[in-house]
């Protein structure tokens, strides 16, 4: 457990260094369109939204409420992995220690007898 926290802080702090560089020395309108003129960002788009989407399932599956399902779900889609980081250390913190309880949350701990 002490070891995907290390490795989910070190994703977090990445991503947070690599959306300052981009806001600041980047152009955003500048740069997504070159982006998408090129059929490899085009396909890198595709991969990060399909990422996104698949990490954005566990998210839906784990969440006990809607609108919290649907905070993390829009703010997924729109920051990316900066809020998947931050999600998966929701998640551990919230476990303490307990993979079950991590990766199914509080109600679908598989420790209460279901399957």
């Amino acid at each position: 457990m002490k070891a995907a926290k290390i490795v989910a802080w070190i994703c977090l702090l990445a991503m947070t260094a690599g959306l300052v560089n981009a806001f600041v020395n980047g152009d955003f309108l500048v740069d997504g369109r070159a982006l998408l003129e090129n059929p490899w960002g085009v396909m890198s788009m595709i991969d990060l939204y399909v990422g996104f989407t698949l990490f954005s399932i566990w998210i839906v599956y784990r969440e006990k409420t809607m609108w919290k399902t649907i905070i993390w779900v829009v703010t997924m889609m729109i920051f990316g992995f900066l809020i998947g980081s931050i999600y998966v250390l929701k998640a551990l913190y919230e476990s303490k220690g307990d993979w079950s309880v991590a990766l199914h949350g509080v109600q679908r701990s598989v420790s209460d007898g279901e399957t």
